[in-house]
Order: structure tokens, then sequence, then C-alpha cells
């Protein structure tokens, strides 16, 4: 695990835009299992392809959609593990990638982006792609 001194920074850069974290693997069950709408999950992580392109790409297309998941919400990779060991029996088939954003519709997962979908990719990209997948799936 990493010193939560050291991840605190990266977790406020969701935290201070709306998200709420899920610390435990329940917090991720319950709220899936029984919410009724889209939700957000962002598997945040150290690495610099989350700082340099998934945080910020994900800020940018908060600002920049017209229509938005209804709960945004986060998990740490190295830290939460039980929450993160939950969402990622939820996008099953999909293997284990951090950083990844996986959209859920009633509980169902409808879109998942990869580590691999962000590494060598700017933020502007992601975030215009996020745009188009709240477009597609959100109210």
């Amino acid at each position: 695990m990493y010193p939560e001194e050291l991840i605190a920074p990266m977790r406020a850069e969701l935290t201070d835009v709306g998200f709420k974290e899920f610390r435990s693997a329940d917090d991720v069950d319950s709220h899936l299992k029984s919410h009724k709408g889209t939700t957000l999950i962002v598997v945040n992580s150290v690495c610099g392809c989350a700082a340099g392109a998934a945080r910020p790409g994900i800020k940018y297309a908060l600002d920049a959609a017209a229509k938005k998941p209804d709960v945004l919400a986060t998990v740490f990779a190295g830290n939460d593990r039980d929450a993160v060991a939950k969402v990622r029996e939820y996008v099953l088939p999909y293997p284990p990638s951090s950083p990844a954003m996986a959209l859920f519709k009633d509980g169902d997962l409808v879109h998942f982006i990869e580590r691999h979908h962000i590494e060598g990719r700017n933020a502007k990209m992601i975030g215009d792609h996020l745009v188009e997948v709240f477009e597609h799936f959100c109210n």
C-alpha cells in the first residue's frame, strides 16, 4: 500500500470535483446493486498516465459534457484493495487495469476504458472520448 499522505493529493483531484470514494467492497456492491441510473467509477492510480492524462481528461469531460453520469465514484489501486477487487469483478471479462474508467447503467457495465486506452493519449483526447460516452449513455 502507498502511504496515504502520498496519494491524498491524487485522491483529491477527483473528490474535489464531486467524486465519492468507495473504500470497501461493500461500498461498491451496495451502490451498484441498488442504483438506478449511471455511475462512473474511476480506478485511480499513482502512475504517470493517471496524473498526466486520466485525471485531467476526466475533469475536462465533466466541464465539457452536456450529459454526465448521475454518480461519480472512485477507488484507488494499491490502497482500496477490496473496493478495487470488487470493481474488477463487475468489469469482467476485462483484465485488471489501472488507471481505468467504468461506466455503469443500472448496475450493468456499459463502457470500459482500460489503461492501454489511456497510455499515449493526452487529456483532451480522453476527455473528448468521455464526452461522447456520456452523450450516448447518460440522461
